[in-house]
């Protein structure tokens, strides 16, 4: 399997990091690919589905845990901003 390098950009809700990326994706000789994270969360105003991330309820969200279906995902009980990263 090739390797290759993983760039994580991690910020509070807001502050741009969208705004890096597109940026960043503009220059095609980088031959970098984008990871559509899931999330439980309604839509902002723009935010289109498989675009900026993928909104699932709750229950499927649960069911994906269950299935192992994640490289990563964070659960808050108590809050419908549940993200997950396949």
């Amino acid at each position: 399997m090739k390797k290759g390098l993983l760039i994580v950009l991690s910020g509070p809700s807001r502050v741009g990091k969208g705004t890096i990326r597109k940026q960043v994706f503009k220059d095609e000789s980088l031959n970098l690919a984008y990871s559509i994270s899931m999330t439980t969360r309604q839509p902002r105003n723009q935010e289109v589905d498989g675009v900026d991330y993928f909104f699932v309820s709750k229950e499927k969200f649960e069911d994906m845990i269950k299935n192992d279906e994640f490289l990563e995902s964070r659960f808050k009980d108590l809050t419908p901003q549940n993200l997950g990263f396949r």
